[in-house]
């Protein structure tokens, strides 16, 4: 295949392996019917904004690498692959995408993990004045910057919490029907042997219904005491310690590790982190965003 052609005429070889710095937009596949804008090519008195500067303002790449992605016909608007430079595009009404990525142009929209220490709250502030996530957070975002967390840990339960301004996205994470798995890591009294395993894959009958998990592994066994790693997608309050419990391993220590590829790492207890695109990318695939 022939190298795109530089405007001057000549061959430029576009640098292949240039991976887009773009985050991903919260709608990669939007529904409903979505009306084009009528773009128009050269003039600078005609509508819009052009490409390599949407481009560039999204955090794609320079205007000039941003041209070349355009040569490449690695941009698509609308549906349609571009390849001629000067393009004007509405960001509010066009769908942009490189390399089938949606781009995101909404630069307000932060997404955080959370390593909620023990003993702390899981709410944005506290009439008892108890510790809670709203002091931790307090500390280390922008001043005025609103987030709520998504889904709860009880104060004795650690781990990873996530942190957003994007309603829809912490909504479809909560919703049962997207069956979004997390993975928790119990300290139980007892030392766990396989019937345990079976026991929590079968399902066990809690008083408001039974209850399975996904996955159980044993991770180790130590005088009277095992850590056992749970994953499941059920939300309900309390789910592993009561799962646990029922199953005659009452749970010492929890701590969520997964909710479905984030993972909470090294990260101490009260760090916090901004997601990474791989990350975020991966969550709204999970959710159908």
């Amino acid at each position: 295949m022939t190298p795109p052609a530089r405007r001057d005429g000549t061959p430029d070889k576009i640098d292949k392996i240039y991976v887009s710095k773009a985050k991903p937009a919260r709608h990669q596949h939007p529904r409903g019917e979505h009306t084009p804008f009528d773009y128009t090519l050269g003039g600078n008195n005609a509508e819009g904004i052009r490409l390599q500067k949407v481009l560039a303002k999204a955090g794609v790449a320079s205007r000039r690498m941003s041209e070349k992605l355009i040569d490449a016909g690695r941009v698509e608007v609308d549906g349609k692959i571009v390849t001629e430079q000067g393009m004007r595009i509405d960001p509010d009404k066009s769908i942009v995408r490189v390399d089938g990525v949606r781009v995101r142009i909404d630069n307000d929209l932060q997404y955080f993990v959370l390593n909620k220490p023990r003993g702390v709250q899981c709410t944005m502030s506290d009439d008892m004045g108890r510790p809670c996530v709203g002091d931790i957070v307090g500390e280390k975002v922008d001043a005025g910057q609103r987030l709520f967390h998504v889904g709860r840990l009880d104060a004795a339960t650690e781990g990873l919490l996530l942190l957003t301004n994007d309603g829809e996205l912490a909504n479809r994470l909560m919703h049962p029907k997207y069956e979004v798995a997390k993975t928790y890591l119990a300290t139980v009294v007892g030392e766990a042997d396989r019937k345990l395993v079976r026991a929590l894959k079968n399902g066990v009958e809690l008083d408001d219904g039974p209850a399975k998990a996904d996955y159980v592994q044993i991770v180790d066994v130590h005088q009277g005491k095992s850590i056992v790693r749970v994953e499941l997608h059920e939300g309900r309050k309390h789910i592993v310690r009561r799962m646990l419990k029922e199953a005659g391993y009452p749970v010492e220590r929890l701590v969520r590790t997964k909710i479905h590829t984030v993972q909470l790492g090294e990260q101490t207890p009260g760090a916090l982190r901004a997601l990474n695109n791989a990350e975020l990318t991966s969550l709204y695939k999970a959710v159908g965003m």
